[in-house]
């Protein structure tokens, strides 16, 4: 195939290889959260394979690739397709700021009869892969377009069916109609855990053949770890309390951060415990009424918001913490557990959807819709220095395997298998193996 499009950023010649993969990578100024941190791991661990012939193009938005760019170098670089225009985007953010400022204007689209929505259409190709020669498409996001290129396809979630009420009739019907469409179109469907396999198999009718499962590493892995002084600097930026236990995660519904609330106070009044919370991540519509639901049950204390965190501070308060709970109604893999481990810290996590499968017999599982199983849950970790150590070391154990090289090799074997370029016997365990777990 030619060599039709010249792509730019980081790493090293532009000279054509024998294989052209396209990640694609367009989230504006890294939005997309988890995402992002996943897409930048994977960036990471691609840089990192110097013994291929494979060349990978990260499909960014012009302009919005600063978030991405430090994770580039090697056979890695960027592809930029225009952004949407300033108009829009400044449209967008008013749209949150109105959400943000009168949430009854989100339960009023909740409400909405689908006939009075406009459902988009399934997005196809701008061209810009087909012109660069891209000969494998990665769709790391839920979003994807349509395309005549060989592609993978990541429906990470399927809560919207599990937990309609969390998400408006129109975006019910988009994720629907899209996530079926690039499915169907797809190669190959990649998971990241068994549970997830079986759901999407089950509810989008794909048969088991056309899902892998693909574990993801944990994204701070491609962070590196601060030192004490570092770790220091964050706490006093952030007034972090002296010890606290952590939950990184945004502010949604399914994240269930009411219940830890409830929790604390449950501790407080009946146990006399006073433990502490942090949260991380920038803030939704919902958030107005938890800050408001401490101060009813007078623990704001207890908590501390820290907003945002860019994956050094994150990565930080990791190592500062006690330790990681995780209540959420529903995840398809937990990053924050997969990060607790990482940070040699001790995790307690729901007892639904793929939460227990990926803890196993390394962290404390409780019913995330009992205040009193979290409370219990809380005081564990909070009290009990030796089940502290025994989990993070099962912790330690576990995550071991998962690296973003291996992530990264797993996928280029796929990459080649699906190009029907050269797999090597490397390729072949790696295929073998990761299907089966």
């Amino acid at each position: 195939m030619p060599d039709k499009a010249k792509a730019s950023g980081e790493g090293g010649p532009s000279g054509r290889r024998e294989l052209r993969v396209g990640i694609d990578a367009r989230l504006p100024d890294g939005e997309g959260g988890g995402v992002a941190s996943v897409v930048s791991g994977l960036a990471h661990g691609l840089s990192g394979l110097a013994d291929g012939d494979e060349e990978y193009l990260f499909l960014v938005l012009e302009n919005h690739d600063a978030w991405l760019r430090p994770y580039l170098s090697g056979p890695c670089r960027t592809l930029s397709q225009p952004g949407e225009s300033e108009t829009a985007r400044s449209l967008g953010r008013l749209r949150g700021r109105i959400a943000q400022a009168a949430p009854i204007t989100r339960a009023i689209w909740h409400r909405l009869p689908l006939r009075l929505t406009t459902v988009p259409r399934i997005p196809h190709s701008t061209g810009l892969a087909e012109v660069a020669g891209v000969d494998v498409i990665h769709f790391v996001s839920q979003s994807a377009f349509l395309t005549s290129i060989p592609s993978i396809y990541h429906p990470h979630d399927l809560q919207h069916l599990h937990l309609p009420q969390f998400f408006p009739p129109k975006v019910r019907a988009i994720r629907d109609r899209h996530y079926r469409a690039f499915a169907d179109q797809a190669t190959m469907v990649a998971v990241a855990s068994t549970w997830t396999k079986r759901d999407v198999a089950a509810r989008l009718g794909i048969p088991d053949s056309k899902i892998l499962v693909v574990p993801w590493a944990p994204p701070l892995a491609a962070v590196p770890e601060p030192t004490p002084g570092e770790a220091m600097a964050v706490a006093r930026r952030l007034r972090l309390p002296a010890r606290f236990l952590l939950y990184p995660a945004r502010t949604w519904p399914h994240k269930n951060h009411a219940v830890l609330i409830d929790a604390l106070s449950l501790l407080r009044s009946r146990d006399g415990i006073d433990a502490a919370l942090v949260f991380t991540g920038n803030p939704t519509p919902e958030a107005k009424a938890l800050h408001a639901r401490t101060r009813r049950l007078g623990v704001d204390d207890l908590v501390t918001w820290t907003g945002f965190l860019d994956p050094v501070g994150l990565r930080a308060v990791y190592a500062l913490s006690e330790g990681v709970i995780i209540p959420s109604l529903f995840e398809a893999a937990s990053a924050p557990l997969w990060e607790a481990w990482l940070a040699g810290k001790p995790a307690a996590c729901s007892n639904v959807t793929s939460l227990p499968e990926q803890a196993g017999n390394a962290a404390l599982v409780f019913d995330p819709t009992s205040v009193d199983a979290v409370a219990d849950a809380i005081a564990k970790l909070w009290t009990a220095s030796d089940l502290r150590n025994t989990l993070a070391q099962r912790g330690a154990q576990r995550v071991g395997a998962f690296t973003w090289d291996r992530t990264a090799r797993t996928f280029r074997a796929h990459y080649r298998r699906i190009a029907g370029a050269t797999v090597s016997p490397e390729d072949a365990d790696l295929m073998a193996a990761e299907a089966g777990i």
